[in-house]
């Protein structure tokens, strides 16, 4: 039986593709016997910071779960998607309008602050005990509540005609998608997210970042564990 490790908290830059319980997944084949969870879930589509805790670190997830998070998002105007990502397949067109750096700042403004969201169909929320996920995989309309959400720093940039991006800095609990996708109502249009990257939570950076590769190099007692 391994002993309970001294509490450590990993921050993992999670590649696309991978959920953020596949990133438990294979540290948990490493450390067999010891506890393992990650304070924050990032989606299959997006990359960048994911911490990892591990041992006594997972006593910390409810205070971890709570810090503000960064991201760096391009919004693709003119196409809209059930998911709000690049994840499923276009499913409205709208025209897409001049935008002025008049707007940008407009639309900086009007989405800073406290806001309220309504949390996507495709997501975890919880709706009568079952994620809103499961219900929209099988067709099925559930009303979600709008929630309050902090917008604390908005930076959006013009890349081209058709795309933005945008740097957000934000509460716990708010959907980058959603904001992508209200964004885009806002200018006239419909859109969807083509990139997304956590960039920080709280005071750890995607700079400080491990690479999934690297995990046993990061964490001498992963290479034991596997001895």
């Amino acid at each position: 039986m391994n002993p309970e490790i001294p509490g450590m908290i990993l921050n993992v830059n999670k590649p696309v593709g991978l959920t953020s319980y596949d990133v438990v997944r294979q540290v948990k084949r490493l450390m067999p016997g010891v506890k393992v969870g990650h304070g924050g879930t990032l989606d299959p589509f997006a990359r960048g910071v994911l911490l990892l805790l591990i041992g006594k670190a997972t006593k910390q997830m409810s205070n971890l779960l709570k810090n503000q998070k960064s991201y760096e998002a391009l919004l693709k105007l003119g196409t809209g998607t059930a998911t709000g990502d690049n994840t499923s397949p276009v499913n409205q067109t709208s025209d897409v309008p001049e935008i002025s750096n008049d707007m940008i700042h407009q639309l900086e403004a009007q989405f800073t602050g406290e806001i309220t969201q309504v949390p996507p169909m495709f997501s975890a929320k919880k709706v009568n005990g079952r994620p809103a996920y499961k219900y929209a995989r099988e067709g099925q309309d559930v009303q979600l509540k709008p929630t309050t959400i902090s917008i604390y720093d908005l930076k959006i940039e013009i890349v081209e005609r058709n795309l933005l991006k945008m740097n957000v800095t934000c509460s716990s609990g708010t959907y980058i998608r959603v904001l992508g996708e209200d964004v885009a109502k806002a200018v006239g249009s419909c859109g969807h997210l083509i990139s997304l990257q956590r960039t920080a939570i709280g005071d750890y950076r995607i700079e400080d970042s491990a690479e999934i590769e690297t995990l046993s190099d990061v964490l001498p007692e992963l290479a034991a564990a596997r001895a």
